[in-house]
């Protein structure tokens, strides 16, 4: 793993440990070795490029360098039963959001959740854009060693004028969003962390704030296609399990006329019509 480091390590009353780098191949895997070799939670690195970051289902995510905020975060969950451990990329999502919200100067609920892992923006005309991607990974689940990092890339001082021609009518940036506003990365860092700090201490009492959660999702009430390798299908969003984390779909057939769809079934998720008053 090719990298260059830019800062010295980073202690906070929050953050266990933090660098940053010039270049790396993908802040995740710096993550995961921190947490094989024992650095405690919470810990952060940020990347100016990285060159072998990844999405779900091994879609990559690059972004020329200083146009994107891409970091990960890595956890020791032991605190956290392994059911609810979809709530720290649920939780880094939600402190993006808003914290990218404030940075840019947008409505809050601006930026919207698509259901498993995506920020997007929906605009009037245009549709919706994505802004940016998660991508949770854990290892020894219900084992006294848990481990979950989470990797986040947002498009953040991206002007539209510059975005790759084969991605500029399905992706935006904070930048576009806000009507091509500079975007301050470090001040996007900080708006970001603080608001995940507040989120982890209330995951660590027991509270998940599920009603944000749900407000921000984008499929509820819409007709969605799930992508599957055999195939896939065409059903109404009805919103989200907060316990699970899982989709809750429309299905004549079931006894309560609906069931949940969980992260693992799904390749992708695309909105097949315009969004119905949301359930």
């Amino acid at each position: 793993m090719t990298m260059h480091r830019r800062a010295a390590a980073s202690v906070t009353a929050f953050l266990a440990r933090e660098e940053r780098f010039d270049h790396v191949g993908s802040t995740n895997d710096v993550v995961r070795d921190w947490l094989a070799a024992g650095t405690p939670e919470v810990c952060l690195a940020i990347a100016g490029e990285q060159t072998a970051g990844r999405g779900r289902a091994g879609r990559a995510w690059v972004a020329p360098p200083g146009a994107a905020l891409l970091l990960s975060l890595g956890f020791r969950p032991a605190w956290l039963e392994p059911e609810r451990v979809w709530q720290l990329a649920a939780s880094v999502s939600l402190a993006m959001a808003a914290g990218a919200e404030a940075v840019a100067g947008l409505p809050d609920r601006t930026i919207r959740l698509k259901w498993p892992n995506d920020l997007v923006v929906e605009r009037d005309v245009t549709g919706v854009r994505k802004l940016a991607g998660v991508l949770g990974e854990t290892q020894g689940l219900g084992t006294n060693d848990p481990r979950a990092v989470v990797g986040l890339g947002i498009n953040a001082d991206w002007p539209a004028k510059a975005f790759p021609p084969d991605l500029a009518a399905s992706m935006t940036s904070l930048r576009e969003a806000s009507g091509d506003r500079p975007i301050d990365l470090a001040r996007l860092r900080v708006a970001f962390v603080m608001r995940l700090e507040i989120a982890i201490d209330a995951l660590r009492a027991g509270r998940f704030d599920e009603s944000e959660w749900a407000a921000r999702q984008l499929t509820s009430g819409r007709l969605i296609r799930l992508e599957r390798p055999d195939g896939g299908e065409t059903v109404r969003a009805l919103g989200v399990d907060a316990k699970t984390g899982a989709l809750v779909v429309e299905d004549p057939a079931a006894p309560s006329g609906a069931r949940q769809v969980f992260v693992g079934e799904v390749g992708h998720l695309r909105l097949a019509a315009p969004a119905t008053a949301a359930v």
